[in-house]
């Protein structure tokens, strides 16, 4: 059953906002191959779902090709790697609460790469999405270097969608989530072996294993589906309001898990964003011409 846009977009990035707090549990392993486990679990649970689907078979272009590296080196390693660096110097609901600003970003670049204007009430209540998130980290449970780590996070996400956005159209949601899954294992791999050799080889513990297979089916394979699948259907301004809900995966987890510190400025700050994404969805129809979206891959969400 085709699942509603928004529903999914919500779901996406809840289950992201949880990663912030999984992911201060596996601070001490190291990081690239701990991603790199991340993505081959990811990559090879959406290669089983696509092979299931049975979808006719797309062959990328070379500047699909490029996106998809692109992509998988900013939105994927990238991203990662500054939020596990980041939960060493801030809490958990800081990290997701200036993550929480791709909103703003998002509203005023991605109608220019549609060409077409951004909405003014998408972009008030992306301001405020952004207020929030500096007042949690200007407030909040953090510090200046996990503040700077928080906002490379930011850039890769905004990246995870900016760049998926060319993509989406000719490859559908599943090739867009598995392709830079699979691409992003062995750039951290060869990174790890690089900067750490082989001491970047050793084997998880139980616990840390329990949070790689976590990050791996619930973060990545099922999020990563749900928020392309929603950024085709809603546009990346509204589809990037929801990124507001980071935030709130993060709080709900922190205190689930007793992680970190959340003080009246995270939950300050997480309100903010919440209004945020409520005052822009609310928003009236495009006065003009909503651009065309090629139904390609419509049987993936059947």
């Amino acid at each position: 059953m085709r699942s509603s846009a928004p529903v999914a977009a919500a779901s996406a990035m809840l289950f992201v906002g949880t990663s912030t707090a999984v992911s201060a549990t596996i601070a001490d392993y190291p990081v690239f191959t701990g991603q790199a486990v991340r993505y081959a679990l990811a990559a090879a649970i959406l290669f089983v779902v696509l092979g299931r689907r049975r979808l006719p078979r797309v062959r990328p272009t070379f500047r699909d090709l490029l996106l998809l590296i692109a992509l998988a080196a900013t939105g994927l390693a990238g991203f990662n790697l500054f939020l596990v660096e980041a939960t060493r110097h801030a809490g958990p609901a800081v990290i997701g609460t200036v993550v929480g600003a791709v909103p703003l970003v998002l509203a005023l670049v991605g109608p220019l790469m549609e060409r077409r204007r951004p909405a003014p009430r998408t972009v008030g209540a992306a301001i405020v999405v952004a207020l929030g998130a500096a007042v949690a980290a200007g407030l909040g449970s953090g510090s200046p270097k996990g503040f700077l780590l928080s906002l490379g996070a930011l850039a890769g996400e905004v990246a995870f969608s900016l760049l998926a956005i060319p993509l989406l159209p000719g490859l559908g949601p599943l090739r867009v989530a598995a392709y830079p899954a699979a691409l992003s294992v062995p750039m951290l791999l060869a990174a790890g072996l690089a900067l750490d050799g082989t001491a970047s080889l050793r084997l998880p513990t139980p616990g840390q294993g329990a949070a790689f297979a976590y990050l791996g089916a619930i973060v990545t394979a099922a999020a990563f589906f749900l928020w392309y699948d929603a950024l085709r259907r809603l546009g990346a301004d509204r589809a990037g309001l929801f990124a507001g809900l980071v935030p709130v995966g993060a709080l709900l987890t922190t205190v689930v898990l007793g992680l970190g510190e959340t003080g009246p400025a995270d939950v300050t700050g997480a309100l903010l964003v919440a209004a945020g994404v409520v005052a822009g969805l609310r928003q009236p129809r495009r006065t003009g011409p909503r651009p065309h979206r090629p139904r390609a891959d419509v049987h993936e969400l059947a």
